[in-house]
């Protein structure tokens, strides 16, 4: 399953959708099927419109990003927390070692200013290597560095080594919460990744506490056009399609009990 979660979205972000569309489109000309041929060209254009002159991907991850709410102030007492890996740049830690952190370094940055301020509280960091090959260090891998260099002790830290996805994430977590005699934690990941990861931990049956961090809109966005920065416009499409596509997935697979969950 995990295999073909990976070559199905390879197939239907929004830029492989035009690639896919405008061939489809060249080879119903070849076959001279031309209405057929321009209706394939005329949702292809329109699909790379929409995701790289116009707001559209920032309105959906807006959506997803106001699911759960930021919270104002910092817990009263803290026994745990879950950080869910995706923030290391593991190809390049894998071959240069060190610890080169991604756009979603918020999630470490923020585990590690609790971590400071609870000196008790215990860190578990889920991820393995989430690529096809398998040929990567995970998150949980170069996170023992990133802590233990700020002075984090490693007793404190429990590595998940093999999950690949956010599904395997709770799972694997539920294992090592249990055996560590751990729970409630606090849930960091990203705003818009936190639906989903709320999820699938409610239908393992983790209790977590999101806290949610890597905000990727300002809040007040509204759908308008936009011709200034079309490589972050189908950055933030991509982001939101895969979260939306990954929420109706798991949905559908009963992996989760909603397709939005919700506090």
């Amino acid at each position: 399953m995990f295999v073909v979660s990976k070559i199905f979205w390879n197939m239907v972000q929004p830029l492989s959708l035009v690639f896919l569309l405008g061939g489809l489109a060249l080879m119903l000309i070849w076959m001279r099927w031309l209405r057929l041929a321009a209706s394939a060209l005329f949702v292809s254009l329109l699909v790379l419109f929409l995701t790289q002159y116009t707001s559209l991907g920032s309105l959906l991850l807006q959506s997803l990003e106001a699911r759960f709410p930021r919270q104002t102030a910092d817990p009263a007492e803290l026994s745990c927390m879950i950080v869910l890996g995706g923030a290391f740049e593991t190809e390049v830690t894998t071959e240069r070692g060190g610890m080169d952190l991604n756009q979603a370094a918020d999630r470490f940055v923020e585990a590690l200013r609790l971590a400071i301020r609870y000196p008790e509280a215990r860190i578990l960091v889920s991820g393995g290597d989430g690529s096809l090959s398998g040929a990567y260090e995970g998150d949980a891998a170069a996170s023992i560095r990133f802590f233990e260099a700020f002075g984090i002790s490693r007793d404190r830290l429990i590595a998940e080594t093999t999950s690949r996805n956010t599904d395997e994430n709770a799972q694997n977590s539920r294992e090592l919460l249990a055996s560590s005699g751990l729970g409630p934690c606090l849930l960091i990941t990203s705003a818009f990744h936190m639906p989903r990861s709320v999820g699938l931990f409610r239908k393992a049956g983790v209790e977590v506490a999101p806290w949610p961090v890597d905000y990727r809109t300002a809040g007040n966005v509204a759908f308008r056009l936009d011709f200034t920065q079309p490589s972050l416009n189908a950055q933030q499409m991509s982001t939101s399609v895969r979260e939306w596509v990954g929420l109706f997935a798991y949905r559908a697979l009963g992996r989760i009990d909603e397709v939005f969950p919700a506090p």
